[in-house]
């Protein structure tokens, strides 16, 4: 099976969240867990002085290390490279958030949701699919790939700075990226073959 994986375009990311907010809504995750993230930061002097921006997520590596150190195999890998957490399975170590490079994984334990006077109708339908006390992490959208569809993240993206597609064809739209642009992967020199790459 493919290998799926994501190339993000920093020359085209204006550091709007749109990816931030998709994933919450597809995936309604809970207060301070945010699987989509864009990272900022400043370059140069005054007056070259510019902001840049960093998406990151989980980066579903070919070698994770959250896989070799799950004692209980919650943590598993589809054969297209998707890394998912059962959460039956999960029981709460978090030996996985200790060993990931990204900081990709999050830890839900209180139960609460965003207002005090208890959770929102939307809250309450999608807090369903989630255990307290396991780890959770970005899915890649497994269940819109499932279908055809790009994750929440790629076809939300304002700007298209997001593709996505098959990492093992060599004339995929990724892959091409990948190879024309010079597609870097972040903490490389860790040996963890990460499916999100970088073009600038």
């Amino acid at each position: 099976m493919a290998r799926k994986g994501m190339v993000i375009d920093l020359k085209r990311c204006i550091g709007c969240n749109a990816c931030t907010i998709a994933c919450k809504a597809e995936n309604a995750t809970p207060p301070q867990v945010f699987w989509a993230r864009v990272l900022e930061g400043e370059v140069g002097k005054y007056p070259s002085a510019r902001r840049v921006f960093l998406p990151v997520l989980c980066n579903h590596c070919k070698n994770a290390p959250c896989l070799e150190v799950c004692p209980t195999g919650a943590t598993h890998q589809r054969e297209d490279g998707v890394i998912l957490v059962d959460y039956d399975k999960c029981i709460g170590c978090r030996a996985c958030m200790a060993a990931c490079p990204y900081e990709a994984r999050y830890f839900w334990e209180n139960g609460r949701g965003y207002f005090p006077e208890g959770l929102t109708p939307f809250e309450e339908v999608g807090y369903r699919k989630f255990q307290r006390k396991v780890v959770q992490k970005c899915t890649l959208c497994a269940h819109r790939v499932d279908n055809g569809l790009e994750p929440a993240c790629v076809a939300t993206c304002p700007t298209n700075c997001r593709v996505f597609g098959d990492l093992d064809d060599p004339t995929s739209p990724v892959s091409r990226l990948i190879s024309e642009r010079r597609g870097f992967q972040l903490r490389a020199e860790l040996g963890t073959d990460p499916s999100v790459y970088y073009v600038q």
